[in-house]
């Protein structure tokens, strides 16, 4: 069924040139026969996987190419005002009623003045330092609106209610007695506003939703074009028709699977080991598909289409690949400079969150939080559908959480860098479980760079999650992961993890040679297996590559995401 809905607006701050220059730049380096970047070893060591990437970047067979992932393809900068119409729209909470006193509900305010900046076409809204105490959701639903804080050790919202509370009980499109709590929504909600009126709208109907690009049931889509076969890694793709199609808008790309589900054995690497994977009773897996990958434009000549990322994967006929409309995305919105604390709870049990969650960006495209804290949540920061946004300084604590980190709902070509999972301050309550940095259906290019995980694990929930990055972390591997059987593989394809340092030893999903197909796992201390152990999902030679190991900080690039960035 095809929907009504909105192609999006073009990035107010994105040229043609600035858009064309961004996805040409990097693929020109390669096809034009650019040498590839040297990397001094300076007593490390480089592994022969980094020298084989340098020559096929865009097609390595275990590594993916993730150099653009993040805000504005990975931009090493925010704005310091949003990029909108009304760059010099300044809003002080105060001015709309907020007091930071921790005693009065400011979320009215707060909430009065985010609308305000929406209407204005963008905005910053500011909170200045003090405890601002909120009975209610903050809601970031219009394009270019940063929240603004004086900074996480200054401003803070002091978060009394929860979601079940404020929205209502939200159980699971799956069955079951499970609280989606567990893994959605956050109490300060990035997502646009239609989208997010649709799904609670859902929840209080109890009729629970998908979450992502095309609606509450999958539906809210129209075909643009029909775009012919092409490879994983090129840049532009030829289309049937060019016509709906504009420089600086986004699409979505839409892959549907064919009856001997040969996408999905592709997202697995290909070959025999996917072949004879019996794909057929994973409901939950089969459910994600088609596979949705937003992306901007950014050129159109004639047929051929430039994109600002590498295609994801091949482009076969029997996918039907085509460009389609989807919800409205949000973008250029942000926030940043504040802590998020919970009133004291103790943790719920397992799946039972009630939602005093942190921060979430859902069907978000180029956006961004920097310099957060979140403590005493159920979950901390979430990616539900969200594409090309950035999670940078961000940090949770306190008395312990479910997932500090979720990606799910097919969350593409995110960065979360400098970030920091605290030990928790009170035992684990029984029933109760920790999971991590958690990847999940069919979320893909997604990196976590530069981390200091206290507690937790690499954790995947299944749903056949591939090629993503996990880069320069420091982890104290205690966490266990989740998934139902009916999601299916663990790891799709082109999962790395490269120079990790494990601090209790244990191996269990850092290490991936021996569980995910075509993966790449470079500069891992020595680790054994104990405590949740796994076996592969997918039968028979895996093709996984291990590199310096075992090695602690030995690898050079230390950081795989960074050296991408600079090829």
């Amino acid at each position: 069924m095809e929907g009504r809905t909105d192609m999006g607006n073009a990035h107010h701050g994105m040229t043609r040139r600035s858009l064309l220059t961004g996805a040409t730049a990097v693929a020109a380096a390669v096809t034009t026969g650019t040498p590839a970047l040297a990397v001094p070893s300076h007593g490390g060591q480089v592994p022969a996987l980094w020298r084989e990437f340098t020559r096929t970047p865009f097609s390595h067979p275990q590594i993916p190419y993730v150099g653009r992932a993040g805000y504005r393809g990975g931009t090493a900068r925010f704005p310091r005002r949003p990029v909108s119409a009304a760059v010099a729209d300044v809003r002080d909470v105060r001015d709309y009623g907020a007091v930071a006193d921790g005693t009065t509900d400011s979320a009215p305010a707060i909430n009065r003045a985010i609308a305000a900046a929406g209407r204005a076409g963008g905005g910053t809204v500011t909170i200045p330092p003090g405890t601002f105490r909120i009975d209610d959701v903050i809601r970031v639903g219009h394009d270019n609106v940063v929240l603004r804080g004086a900074g996480s050790s200054r401003t803070t919202l002091y978060a009394t209610k929860n979601l079940t509370e404020l929205i209502g009980v939200y159980g699971s499109r799956y069955g079951g007695t499970k609280s989606s709590w567990s893994w959605a929504g956050g109490l300060i909600w990035l997502a646009p506003k239609a989208r997010w009126d649709s799904l609670v709208t859902a929840i209080r109907a109890q009729t629970w939703p998908f979450e992502g690009w095309t609606g509450n049931k999958r539906d809210e889509w129209k075909t643009l074009t029909a775009v012919e076969p092409a490879r994983q890694g090129s840049w532009t793709v030829r289309v049937a028709n060019p016509a709906p199609l504009r420089p600086g808008t986004v699409v979505l790309l839409r892959l549907s699977d064919d009856p001997a589900h040969t996408l999905l054995q592709h997202m697995a690497g290909g070959g025999p080991g996917p072949a004879a994977y019996y794909w057929e009773d994973k409901s939950k897996l089969l459910s994600y598909v088609p596979y949705e990958w937003p992306v901007r434009i950014a050129r159109v000549r004639g047929r051929a289409v430039t994109l600002e990322r590498p295609l994801p994967l091949d482009l076969r006929p029997e996918w039907s690949p085509q460009f389609t409309t989807h919800v409205r995305e949000l973008t250029g919105s942000a926030v940043e400079g504040l802590t998020l604390r919970m009133i004291p709870t103790p943790q719920s049990p397992h799946l039972l969150d009630k939602g005093y969650n942190g921060v979430v960006l859902q069907c978000a495209y180029d956006c961004w939080v920097d310099d957060v804290t979140v403590r005493d949540v159920d979950n901390g920061f979430g990616l539900v559908a969200a594409s090309s946004c950035t999670l940078r300084r961000t940090r949770v604590g306190g008395r312990g959480e479910h997932h500090p980190y979720f990606c799910r709902e097919g969350s593409h070509d995110n960065l979360i860098e400098d970030f920091t999972i605290e030990q928790r301050t009170v035992p684990a309550p029984a029933d109760t479980q920790l999971h991590g940095i958690n990847v999940e259906g069919l979320s893909s290019y997604n990196v976590w760079s530069r981390g200091d995980m206290r507690m937790g694990t690499f954790d995947s929930h299944r749903g056949l999650p591939f090629a993503n990055v996990r880069t320069d972390i420091t982890v104290d591997n205690n966490g266990r992961h989740g998934g139902d059987a009916s999601a299916g593989p663990l790891f799709g394809a082109r999962f790395t993890h490269w120079n990790i340092r494990v601090t209790n030893g244990r191996a269990g999903l850092v290490k991936l040679d021996g569980l995910a197909p075509y993966s790449a796992t470079v500069g891992v201390d020595e680790v054994t297996e104990f405590d949740q152990t796994d076996v592969p999902d997918i039968p028979g030679d895996l093709h996984s590559r291990l590199e310096l190991y075992p090695t602690t900080d030995t690898v050079r690039p230390r950081n795989l995401y960074e050296a991408q960035r600079r090829l």
